[in-house]
């Protein structure tokens, strides 16, 4: 009875946060009324893979009104284990819970597979990569994908292999403005302040990446008064940085003067074996990436006398020479890791996205090239429409 009343105190704390949320997403709530009446996703199955938290829950809602069934993992570290509770209590299948490791994460992929789902909604293409892997029959007619790291993965890994139209949501210009730069770049600046409780002004940041994440998160603590370096391999970005009033740096130059280091590419292996040579005592190491395979975290431990966990998002190590660097989050994205993550407003705008895209795949998917396309225009420009009524309302 005692393990029951735990268990339902975990579901009404989870019920709680959506709630909050869903009254503070207008864009969501109408779809969820659109879909209610019209049922797009009547007989369909969607696999998810995505950050398992209150506006998320919201978004699975919308899709259950449009008929859908739901079976749904989220990503390691990030995931809210009472909106995993409310989540189950409102018939979506669930799979995983916050303290999950990678070995676990690919079991609940699987789990997700179970369902045979038709459409997968899918977060750094972990449940293609599954089910391609799995070599099963497949009811899968298409997707969604959120991530830039899902997009690369889709396009060069798979290039001319994808079975299905996959549709990329961080293609569209609205999702990079708005969810990215708005949201992702400010909660990675707000989740160091949680985690560290240290001072942003005058401290030496460094920024790998200056695509539309470590933009916000550059201008984010550069509004704050930090010395922001940026460290970006692309001539026309980095000109973009410096025009920015950032200082560009080549990585040997930034990994001696910088304190704060952010991995922001979407791609592994930015920090690796030898830099950690060259990081000084006292460095910070965080990821705003989706996967934490942007820092390389088995060299950092293979390279390290000791660890010492300082509280749930802080570890130490302590380097044979006796200097300190500091991991936040496991490398884990630390605006969720550490946080609420991204404001309600800004994923309001990402999720209708998400929505409209699913309902456009399961509508279209037999006129669609088998391959990772970006938002259709149309799309774009209505969730344009309401989102600039909904922030210029008086």
């Amino acid at each position: 009875m005692k393990e029951q009343g735990a268990l339902d105190e975990l579901t009404a704390q989870g019920l709680g946060k959506i709630e909050w949320a869903e009254r503070h997403l207008p864009l969501l709530r109408r779809l969820r009324e659109q879909f209610e009446s019209a049922k797009p996703f009547a007989n369909l199955t969607i696999g998810m893979c995505i950050h398992i938290e209150p506006k998320t829950a919201v978004f699975c809602k919308a899709l259950q009104a449009g008929g859908a069934e739901l079976a749904l993992t989220g990503s390691p570290g990030t995931t809210q284990n009472d909106v995993v509770a409310a989540l189950r209590g409102s018939g979506v299948s669930v799979y995983g819970q916050r303290e999950d490791d990678h070995a676990a994460h690919v079991d609940n992929l699987r789990g997700v597979h179970s369902h045979r789902p038709h459409l997968l909604m899918d977060n750094g293409a972990d449940l293609v990569f599954t089910l391609l892997e799995a070599a099963s029959e497949s009811r899968v007619i298409g997707g969604t994908e959120e991530t830039t790291t899902g997009a690369n993965r889709l396009r060069e890994e798979l290039s001319g292999g994808l079975p299905f139209p996959v549709i990329v949501i961080n293609d569209s210009p609205l999702k990079l403005i708005m969810e990215n730069e708005h949201g992702v770049g400010p909660t990675i600046v707000e989740g160091f302040m949680r985690a560290t409780n240290l001072l942003v002004p005058a401290r030496p940041f460094v920024v790998f990446g200056y695509g539309s994440v470590g933009r916000g998160i550059a201008k984010c603590l550069r509004a704050m008064g930090a010395r922001v370096i940026v460290v970006e391999p692309d001539s026309i970005r980095a000109l973009e940085a410096a025009l920015d009033g950032m200082q560009v740096s080549e990585i040997e130059q930034a990994l001696r003067t910088g304190e704060v280091f952010i991995t922001a590419t979407g791609r592994p292996g930015i920090i690796v074996g030898q830099h950690f040579d060259r990081l000084p005592d006292g460095a910070i190491l965080m990821n705003a990436g989706h996967f934490s395979w942007e820092i390389d975290l088995p060299a950092l431990r293979q390279k390290s006398a000791s660890v010492d966990r300082f509280s749930e998002l802080i570890e130490v190590f302590t380097q044979l020479d006796g200097r300190r660097i500091t991991l936040l989050a496991q490398g884990e994205m630390l605006n969720l890791a550490g946080g609420g993550g991204n404001p309600v407003e800004t994923m309001d705008l990402g999720l209708a996205l998400q929505a409209q895209s699913l309902r456009y795949i399961a509508e279209h998917h037999n006129e669609l090239a088998r391959e990772a396309q970006p938002v259709p225009r149309e799309i774009n420009l209505e969730v344009a429409r309401s989102m600039v009524k909904l922030l210029s309302r008086s």
